[in-house]
């Protein structure tokens, strides 16, 4: 277990809360959080942004720590909200995407 090394993510995260009656049958939760008593409010669900049927859960306190909305882009900008593709690196006004270095 001492192989561990740190990472730092490059992409933007697609993640939405839980949900009670959320169907979680093909939502992945580890033993931890199942013995925490995840799902629960406040937890979030990931997803892989180029499959969409690979789903985990996120702990509500792991959230908390890691992640922060992106303020510049909109539900409306996601590829599946209107069928429409969306150009890489623009954000919702059209210009680049702060960071992006387009």
């Amino acid at each position: 277990m001492d192989d561990f090394k740190q990472y730092r993510r490059k992409q933007i995260a697609e993640l939405r809360p839980w949900k009670e009656g959320d169907d979680m049958t093909r939502v992945s939760v580890s033993a931890p959080d199942k013995e925490a008593g995840s799902p629960k409010v406040g937890d979030m669900i990931a997803r892989n942004p180029k499959n969409h049927d690979d789903q985990w859960l996120v702990a509500a306190a792991y959230f908390a720590d890691n992640f922060e909305a992106v303020p510049w882009l909109s539900a409306a900008r996601w590829p599946e909200a209107d069928g429409a593709p969306v150009a890489p690196n623009v954000c919702e006004g059209g210009g680049p995407v702060p960071g992006s270095g387009s």
